[in-house]
């Protein structure tokens, strides 16, 4: 196995939604497959709360997972999560994809953490990864993470150049760690712009699952209130919550700024895109791609840490609004804020 610290590019735009299989029923401990093969048929692939059909994380990850299948010629299998479904629901649904023959075996998001390492203990010659959670010291996983505060930045110092009324806001998922980084990186880019800035800061709820991740009623309404108390650029990092985000954004007609995926770009967001101004891009189908590479093709693969950043363009911001890429001032601030980034001279919080 290798460890690496580096991730790389690979450049993957969502695809349409396919029909995803449920591994549900009883799990077994014992099984003439127990250990697994390191022989390949595909990439097994768990979402995280909010399933496929997010525009962000999820459907992120299914376009890795679907340019991985095309590009090495293997199958796949990709698996939705169940409402109110426990870490025993998941050791479950990924023994059944170990068990099958697909290697790597990969669960979408933090949540995982707790199966991943149940799993991977059991079956050795299965490469495990999991993203957004680097917890779990094995040699048969990879920790797939990102420098999320850095792209942030960039989010807050687009947000304080774009509004008119020197007034944010911050809507997060779930209040976890995770989300802090967003909100901090994002705040203090926009400090950096205006420190007298006035931020909005709101999260959903406080566990995953309460929905926070999965309700786009709830963006919305917490998108109407930031507005109504006046700020007129919302970035959200809140999964398919999101989508409750910019439409609210849309109907008063104020920036969003999405997250994970170029949200601009996304089919089912178009009637809102002229509002998107940016999202702050996190590579996860590249992280989904790289690691299939590893063990499909290369024969090696990937384990350990491997964290995605602006240095290896793990992380980024979407330029694919035009009114976002052909404002010089927004983009010369921007192209100082990374070069600070990645030369050192900025230190971005992340909490």
């Amino acid at each position: 196995m290798r460890r690496v610290s580096r991730i790389a590019v690979a450049g993957v735009a969502t695809a349409a939604l396919a029909v995803s299989v449920s591994a549900c029923g009883s799990s077994s401990t014992s099984s003439s497959s127990a250990g697994g093969s390191a022989k390949s048929k595909g990439i097994g692939l768990a979402y995280d709360i909010g399933g496929k059909g997010d525009q962000s994380f999820n459907d992120a990850a299914y376009a890795g997972f679907q340019k991985a299948e095309k590009d090495f010629g293997v199958g796949g299998r990709d698996v939705e999560p169940q409402d109110g479904e426990t870490d025993a629901d998941k050791v479950q649904r990924l023994e059944t994809l170990a068990k099958a023959g697909y290697n790597p075996v990969i669960g979408v998001g933090f949540v995982y953490a707790p199966a991943v390492k149940e799993v991977a203990a059991k079956f050795p010659k299965v490469t495990f990864g999991i993203i957004d959670d680097n917890t779990i010291k094995a040699k048969n996983v990879a920790d797939l993470v990102f420098h999320e505060e850095e792209s942030s930045y960039l989010a807050g110092v687009a947000a304080a150049k774009t509004t008119k009324k020197n007034h944010i806001g911050f809507i997060g998922g779930v209040d976890i760690p995770l989300i802090h980084k967003f909100e901090a990186g994002f705040i203090q880019g926009a400090q950096s712009v205006n420190p007298k800035i006035k931020v909005e800061k709101q999260y959903l709820t406080q566990t995953p699952q309460e929905g926070g991740f999965a309700s786009p009623d709830k963006g919305e309404s917490a998108t109407n209130g930031q507005i109504d108390a006046g700020a007129d650029v919302i970035y959200h990092a809140a999964g398919l919550s999101g989508q409750g985000v910019i439409k609210a954004a849309a109907a008063h007609k104020v920036w969003a700024i999405g997250v994970d995926s170029d949200q601009y770009s996304q089919g089912a967001l178009s009637k809102y895109k002229d509002y998107i101004l940016t999202s702050a891009l996190k590579n996860v189908s590249g992280a989904v791609y790289d690691l299939a590479q590893s063990v499909i093709k290369d024969k090696k693969p990937l384990s350990g840490e491997v964290r995605g950043s602006l240095s290896n363009g793990g992380v980024s911001l979407a330029d694919s609004n035009p009114v976002f890429k052909n404002n010089a001032d927004l983009q010369a601030a921007l192209k100082k804020a990374e070069e600070g980034i990645k030369n050192g001279t900025i230190k971005v919080k992340t909490s």
